[in-house]
């Protein structure tokens, strides 16, 4: 088996953006006269996108009534744009990784359900950008993580197949994604996963640390260029 691509998710698998996220929400509840919310939710309800985590936290509180959502959504907007890329630090071995892999040959593509802007402004904010051929938003498809459509159009756009492709994540929305586009479904224990255990959800492989993602990728490339 060799790898071509492996795609990423951003939140909770590269780089720990809950604090960021978390205080971008809460300014915008004071904003409409709510109160601040414990960061351990807001980190349960990462993981569909920016928009459709402060829709849940809404509903959850029922904070919505009356409210304009599309407003607070503007409101929220605006905080993150403050606070992303200020916060958010990369997990161990994230930069090591990344450059490990194009060393190697692979394309890499990061895979978020966070808005497109957001998720430039935090891997340019962290210096992650110039690994990735490609970066996908949860804005930037008509569809999103766990759709199949996601992961293929990543694998159309950098002309690879099922078969060589990985995608890594630290939810059960990941790996549903990698599952339903064929893809190697990996995962790492760190993260959000709505506060469960993500070996619960039987991912292939469940990696203790990025390095050991580049590791396996440049040991399965290498015995695939020996073999006969």
């Amino acid at each position: 088996m060799t790898i071509e691509v492996v795609s990423f998710d951003l939140d909770g698998t590269l780089v720990d953006t809950a604090g960021e996220i978390a205080l971008a929400v809460n300014r915008t509840l004071m904003d409409f006269d709510r109160a601040p919310r414990p960061q351990a939710e807001i980190e349960q309800l990462i993981g569909a996108g920016a928009h459709e985590l402060m829709r849940r936290l809404l509903r959850r509180i029922d904070a919505d009534d009356g409210l304009d959502v599309e407003r607070v959504l503007a409101g929220f907007d605006r905080h993150y744009a403050d606070t992303a890329g200020t916060l958010g630090q990369p997990y161990a071995g994230c930069h090591d990784t990344l450059q490990s892999l194009r060393e190697a040959g692979v394309q890499l593509a990061c895979v978020t359900n966070k808005e497109l802007r957001h998720a430039r402004r935090v891997l340019e904010a962290n210096a992650l950008a110039e690994y990735f051929e490609l970066v996908i938003g949860g804005d930037t498809l008509p569809c999103k993580k766990p759709d199949a459509g996601v992961l293929r159009h990543v694998l159309t756009t950098l002309d690879s197949t099922p078969a060589h492709a990985a995608h890594v994540g630290d939810s059960e929305t990941d790996l549903a994604a990698a599952r339903n586009a064929g893809v190697a479904a990996w995962a790492v224990p760190w993260g959000y996963n709505a506060g469960r255990p993500i070996a619960d959800a039987a991912p292939e492989r469940l990696f203790q640390n990025l390095p050991e993602i580049a590791l396996l990728v440049r040991t399965l490339r290498t015995a695939s260029a020996l073999s006969p």
